[in-house]
C-alpha cells in the first residue's frame, strides 16, 4: 500500500537528516523542501512588511504544487517539511510579529483555508519536538553560516507557534517524536523505535508511547 508521510518541525530539529535515514530504512522516495527559488526572498529580506505576503503567497503555492505531485507518485513517499507549517507557522508568525498586515494576513489564510480543504493530506505528520538548547545544540553542528545568528527568541516563538498548531491539528494523524531524548542519527535503535512507532500509527493505533 502506497504512504505518504511528512515530516514537521522547527529549525535544526533534524527533518531533512530523518527524512533521508526513514527514506533509506523503509525503501520509500523522499521529497526534500526547496526554499532558494524563491523570487521574492532577496526583497523581503530588506523589507518584510512589503513583502511578507508576496513571499508567503509563493511558499504556499509551491508548496501546495509539491503536495499534489507527491500525491500522484505511484510509491510510498516522505516529505520534509508540510505545506501546513508555511500557514500555521511561518505566515502565523509574521503576522503576530507585524511583518504582515491585518487585511493580507487574512487573505492569505483564506486562500490557505480554501485551498487545504481540496487538498488530501498526508496518511501521517511526523512531528519533530525539541527544546530550544536542543535546536540551537544542533544548529551548531551542522555550521550552516546563516542559521548561525539565529536568536533565542525566534527559536522560542516558532517553538510556541508548532506546539499551538500541534495540539489542534486534526486534518490526518499525527505522531509527535520526542527529539530531547532521541538521536536518531547517532543511536540506530532510536531510528528502529522511530520507524516502529510510524508503522504502529500507520496501522491504526490510537495510543503510540515513546517507552
Amino acid at each position: 500500500m502506497k504512504r505518504f508521510i511528512a515530516i514537521a518541525g522547527n529549525m535544526g530539529v533534524g527533518k531533512s537528516t530523518l527524512t533521508a535515514l526513514l527514506s533509506e530504512k523503509l525503501a520509500w522516495e523522499p521529497f526534500y523542501e526547496a526554499v532558494d527559488d524563491n523570487p521574492y526572498l532577496a526583497d523581503f529580506y530588506k523589507d518584510m512588511q512589503k513583502w511578507a505576503f508576496h513571499s508567503q503567497v509563493f511558499f504556499l503555492s509551491r508548496r501546495l504544487r509539491h503536495h499534489h505531485q507527491l500525491l500522484n507518485r505511484p510509491d510510498s513517499v516522505i516529505q520534509d517539511r508540510t505545506v501546513y507549517e508555511d500557514a500555521e507557522i511561518f505566515a502565523e508568525n509574521l503576522y503576530r510579529q507585524g511583518h504582515m498586515g491585518e487585511r493580507d494576513y487574512r487573505s492569505y489564510r483564506e486562500l490557505y483555508e480554501v485551498l487545504t480543504m481540496f487538498l488530501p493530506p498526508p496518511d501521517l505528520v511526523v512531528y519533530l519536538q525539541a527544546s530550544v538548547p536542543t535546536l540551537e545544540h544542533r544548529i551548531a553542528i551542522r555550521g550552516r553560516d546563516f542559521e548561525q545568528d539565529v536568536p533565542t527568541d525566534y527559536l522560542e516563538q516558532l517553538n510556541r507557534l508548532y506546539e499551538e498548531w500541534a495540539h489542534s491539528f486534526t486534518l490526518c494523524p499525527m505522531l509527535t517524536v520526542p527529539s530531547d531524548s532521541l538521536d536518531f542519527v547517532k543511536n540506530n535503535s532510536h531510528l528502529e523505535l522511530i520507524a516502529a512507532k510510524i508503522m504502529e500509527k500507520l496501522h491504526g493505533k490510537e495510543t503510540v508511547v515513546f517507552d
